[in-house]
């Protein structure tokens, strides 16, 4: 992906500029952020972590061809980045192997919560992927982490429990979004 755009926003490729991987080390180095995200290694202890996060992305996603992605959310008017869009099959329970099943997600630094940012820019992702052809897409979430239920329920997904399927079986809050007309 070259750059999606909404009214606020641009989603685009992280990159190794200097900017992007000091604000990368920024978000993922708070544990406030870093604590409902259940991977290895957060929070981040040294800024030289950014650009090993940022080839992890890269290498998960480089047979993707910009479909699927980690994106930096920069806001229009000021070129900030305020956080992270993903959108990506889900690892199963081994996390080895990619499932059919579709997640939308967002990780934003504390300075741009409450903004509507994570809704906007997941909003767009889920669309794009809805005119794919994709049927429905899922947002997973770390019991107690109410404002990501939040945004899933002002995207329209509806609460299914929690489940174990997915990121090695760890038990989380699922939301559920089906294509309009499926």
């Amino acid at each position: 992906m070259t750059g999606l755009t909404t009214e606020r926003l641009i989603l685009r490729d992280w990159t190794a500029d200097p900017a992007d991987l000091a604000r990368i080390y920024d978000i993922y180095s708070r544990p406030e952020v870093t604590r409902w995200l259940g991977v290895p290694g957060l929070p981040m202890s040294d800024s030289s972590q950014a650009a090993e996060r940022l080839r992890v992305w890269q290498e998960r996603h480089a047979a993707d061809h910009g479909r699927y992605g980690t994106w930096a959310i920069e806001v229009r008017d000021t070129g900030r980045v305020v956080g992270t869009a993903l959108l990506k099959p889900l690892p199963g329970r081994d996390e080895t192997r990619r499932t059919e099943d579709i997640e939308v997600g967002w990780h934003l630094h504390p300075d741009s919560w409450g903004h509507g940012y994570a809704t906007e820019a997941a909003r767009t992702l889920v669309a794009r992927e809805f005119a794919a052809g994709t049927s429905e897409i899922y947002a997973v979430v770390s019991p107690g982490n109410d404002a990501s239920m939040a945004v899933c329920r002002r995207l329209g997904m509806a609460h299914v429990g929690r489940r174990s399927d997915w990121y090695g079986g760890e038990e989380l809050e699922t939301f559920v979004l089906a294509a309009p007309g499926a």
